[in-house]
């Protein structure tokens, strides 16, 4: 097992372990947890022994094969596989020897080789590696591409696949997620759900870790808890312990109030049925699980935009893509303030491609993009974070946007963002991934878009900030649209799902626990598995079948949808009109006895459309069922 015996590790003048002690059984999925600064990262040099205990003892058995995912790349001109290959030490060391033995002609050395390689299946390495590397996105024709020839994100994908090939006993994962698209996630989920050694895992990814993981490591107050179960348990025992404390209970009440609120809101105005109650269920999830965060140092809002035109933005008709060649097309798209809109779609089908197209970064090939008069974006994509002052501090960049505030005003602001005290004056340059991200965030919300365009928000965000964030969100008055591999990002903050794929933008119409077996349909991807891969065996005919059927499944869904519509429309004019009279009975003057007849008439009319409400929610319902019952 993996021992950790009352270790105390000191970093400069912060203590970030004291007299900390844990035991990891073989074959245990532990997720690693806590506040960025905590210790995550400095556990993992400890164990592979890059750094050493002040006091105390970190052990584990000497037999064991630890692997790691590398922080660099080199510039190499070796091919991809080749790369990947040498994560196999055990395959490497035959190798090496086998060549040694066929030059010195030893027939006897040769043969024991060929049975150790055939023993560790080293016939089957190439197909093995080949299997990690289109799991993590690439294609066939990469696999022989020089390392070079790959960007730094794509790099880390190639490190991530060294470890994996490797035969370890424990493997060490920090934030595997962070430059992964939603595809690669879930099939990263299904490779380490197989995996039978020992995991440590450091992740900012709630689904991910629930569904990897049976044990949370939780480092805290320079200490270290093991609590067993996913991260949801662990979240549930944590509340339990924060809500003794008086303090924190009363700042979780109100939190749940607030959320409850946000229920109530998408129930009078959800569309589809299925992906509303998805949504409300993972509302009444939130509920659970923010008094886990009560005293997270992140709290923020959006204010509401200074102007809000009904629409935002059309595209009509619309191709994109790159050097002539088109990556989507004819997309025809609405966005109107409230619109919660999530992507998905396969690595490379053109989800960043919309983004960009809808934020004016790309000029379509064909068709108009419509943008309203008084739109304001509100973009954020990871090559911003480049785009910051590194001599500058999060005040002065905030300055840069609005230069009449007073500085304590918008050190006030940044607080919110978890930049306080001195460390809203402190340049950015050396600032971690996270810390960026925040700031990016954080001049964004303040410009008040109307319009949010969100591509991969959440890398280098911790759970707490994430959190913060998918609360914000909740009360956005705007339109937004988001690219994540967050599943937890998407499900509490959009209402509807489009689908990137083949040149196409299409309506999703399944709730979002559903992608994973599209993906498999579409893909070959399969829980059962090690790699995805693209299934061609479906004939010209069967292709032409399956799209008629889908055709004429919207053909099917669409006069339910349209019903759906106009029942919502109803029943926000009833609603309007429901709270004009209520504002209107809430006048103490109308209480007097000159106005009684005025009374009268506004308790009838309000009884009147009392019983309108009523009926017109009833026809919601059954237009609703009706579409969930089409949809299934």
């Amino acid at each position: 097992m993996l021992q950790l015996d009352n270790v105390s590790l000191r970093r400069g003048s912060r203590l970030l372990f004291e007299q900390a002690t844990a035991r990891i059984h073989p074959g245990q999925k532990t997720g690693v947890t806590g506040a960025n600064g905590s210790g995550k990262s400095s556990l993992f040099a400890l164990i592979l022994s890059e750094l050493g205990c002040d006091t105390g003892d970190v052990r584990y058995p000497s037999a064991w094969t630890v692997a790691h995912v590398a922080q660099e790349t080199p510039s190499s001109q070796q091919p991809v596989i080749e790369y990947v290959l040498d994560g196999d030490q055990a395959l490497r060391t035959l190798q090496a020897s086998l060549r040694i033995a066929e030059t010195d002609n030893d027939g006897d050395r040769i043969g024991h080789l060929h049975a150790e390689l055939d023993g560790i299946g080293a016939y089957q390495a190439n197909s093995r590696a080949a299997s990690l590397l289109h799991g993590l996105g690439f294609t066939q024709n990469d696999l022989q591409r020089p390392v070079v020839e790959f960007s730094g994100g794509w790099r880390m994908r190639l490190n991530l696949a060294q470890a994996l090939m490797c035969r370890s006993d424990l493997l060490l994962l920090d934030e595997p997620t962070n430059h992964l698209d939603l595809d690669a996630v879930i099939w990263l989920e299904s490779w380490l759900k197989q995996y039978r050694g020992t995991l440590l895992l450091i992740s900012h990814d709630r689904d991910f870790l629930d569904s990897v993981c049976n044990l949370i490591l939780h480092i805290e107050r320079a200490g270290i808890a093991l609590y067993n179960g996913n991260y949801s348990s662990f979240e549930t025992v944590r509340t339990e312990q924060l809500a003794n404390q008086q303090a924190a209970h009363e700042k979780q009440q109100r939190e749940i109030a607030h959320m409850r609120s946000y229920v109530d809101r998408f129930r009078a105005k959800a569309t589809k049925a299925r992906q509303a109650q998805s949504r409300l269920k993972a509302l009444e999830r939130m509920q659970q699980i923010a008094p886990a965060h009560v005293d997270s140092p992140f709290h923020f809002r959006f204010r509401s935009p200074t102007k809000n035109p009904h629409p935002l933005l059309q595209l009509d008709q619309c191709a994109a893509g790159y050097n002539g060649q088109k990556i989507i097309d004819k997309v025809r798209l609405v966005l109107n303030p409230g619109d919660r809109v999530g992507l998905l779609g396969p690595n490379g089908a053109g989800k960043s491609t919309l983004i960009k197209l809808l934020a004016g970064e790309l000029t379509p090939l064909v068709g108009t993009h419509t943008p309203a008069r008084h739109l304001a974006i509100g973009y954020f994509a990871q090559h911003q974070l480049e785009q910051l002052h590194g001599e500058h501090s999060p005040v002065e960049h905030l300055q840069q946007i609005d230069p009449k505030t007073s500085e304590q005003a918008l050190r006030d602001y940044l607080g919110g963002f978890g930049f306080n005290g001195e460390k809203a004056l402190e340049p950015v340059a050396p600032f971690s991934g996270g810390e960026k991200s925040r700031l990016v965030l954080a001049m964004l919300v303040y410009q008040r878009p109307n319009l949010l365009l969100l591509d991969e928000p959440t890398n280098h965000l911790d759970l707490d900030m994430r959190q913060a964030l998918a609360t914000a969100l909740q009360d956005f008055e705007g339109a937004m649209v988001i690219v994540s591999h967050d599943r937890h990002l998407l499900r509490l903050c959009c209402d509807r799902l489009l689908l990137v794929y083949d040149r196409k933008v299409e309506d999703f119409d399944d709730e979002l626990d559903a992608y994973p077996a599209w993906l498999s349909a579409h893909q070959g991807l399969s829980a059962k598995t090690s790699a995805p891969a693209i299934n061609r065996t479906d004939s010209a005919d069967q292709r032409r079948e399956r799209k008629r059927q889908e055709a004429a499944q919207r053909q099917v869904l669409r006069p339910l949808k349209l019903a759906v519509e106009r029942c919502e429309a109803e029943l926000e004019k009833l609603h309007a009109r429901q709270a004009e009279l209520e504002a209107e009975l809430a006048d103490t003057a109308l209480y007097s006895e000159q106005r009684k007849d005025d009374l009268q008439q506004r308790l009838v009319a309000k009884a009147v459309l009392d019983q309108e409400i009523e009926a017109a929610e009833e026809a919601w319902m059954a237009a609703a069922e009706a579409l969930q019952e089409a949809q299934a």
